[in-house]
């Protein structure tokens, strides 16, 4: 019953994230006005905003207009309540599954932004990384032992890692890495600690390439087009936060 209530919150928070992903790269306030439709302007009735199930009974069209809904829309809201459910699983209910239920949604919204704009907004980032290094330092625990808490020593040295290694990618690639990866990182490092930063860059930079590649095969994209590289990022980070204890044991093995 328990992880049905924490689904269902995530698809809550899944429908206030997807208000996030629209207004935050226009500088829109995300509390008002109300949703509208982005094709007719009509408002969208408290109905028609129930998560998941609205586009289900709307049958993925504006109520209004009739023009199809964006696909969009309902997978941020399951992606979500999925990744809160998968973190209850991980850690239970404590305060570390909440804190990392609140990280999920961050990386979320990093992660279609990023895909829509290739920017990671400095309004979740910076501040995110003051207030991940405080939540490391004294709430949340090592996602790679889960036994003992991240400290404030992990978590500052994750953060100036994953600060101070981009930073370096950045300079080495002459600019093929952004502002926004090297900011996001230092918030990656102080929630997940310099083991964190390393698996995160480890499984983003397979992905992206995996994936890189594999739009070259399909699409033929040139070497040289620009791939959003945060929402690699943020699925490498979601692995370390998910999985990190075991895959250190395998590696270790």
């Amino acid at each position: 019953m328990l992880y049905v209530v924490v689904f269902l919150f995530g698809l809550v928070i899944g429908s206030f994230l997807n208000v996030c992903i629209y207004r935050i790269p226009r500088n829109l306030s995300i509390v008002f006005p109300s949703s509208k439709c982005p094709k007719c302007g009509a408002e969208i009735k408290a109905i028609d905003n129930i998560p998941l199930f609205s586009y289900i009974l709307l049958r993925g069209r504006c109520r209004a207009c009739k023009e199809p809904i964006s696909i969009r829309y309902p997978l941020v809201e399951l992606l979500n309540g999925l990744c809160y459910v998968l973190v209850l699983w991980r850690y239970g209910l404590s305060p570390t599954a909440i804190v990392f239920m609140a990280y999920m949604s961050a990386l979320i919204v990093i992660t279609f932004v990023d895909i829509d704009f290739q920017i990671i907004p400095d309004v979740i980032t910076i501040p995110g990384a003051f207030i991940c290094l405080a939540l490391g330092s004294f709430v949340v625990k090592d996602p790679f032992l889960r036994v003992s808490m991240l400290g404030y020593k992990s978590s500052l040295i994750g953060a100036a890692l994953g600060f101070g290694l981009f930073y370096a990618i950045a300079i080495l690639s002459r600019g093929g890495m952004g502002g926004g990866d090297i900011k996001m990182m230092a918030m990656v490092g102080a929630l997940t600690g310099w083991k964190g930063v390393l698996l995160t860059t480890f499984a983003g930079s397979l992905l992206g390439s995996v994936i890189g590649i594999a739009l070259m095969a399909l699409k033929g994209k040139g070497r040289k087009t620009r791939i959003p590289f945060g929402p690699f990022l943020a699925a490498g980070s979601a692995i370390s936060v998910l999985f990190g204890q075991e895959i250190l044991r395998l590696y270790l093995g």
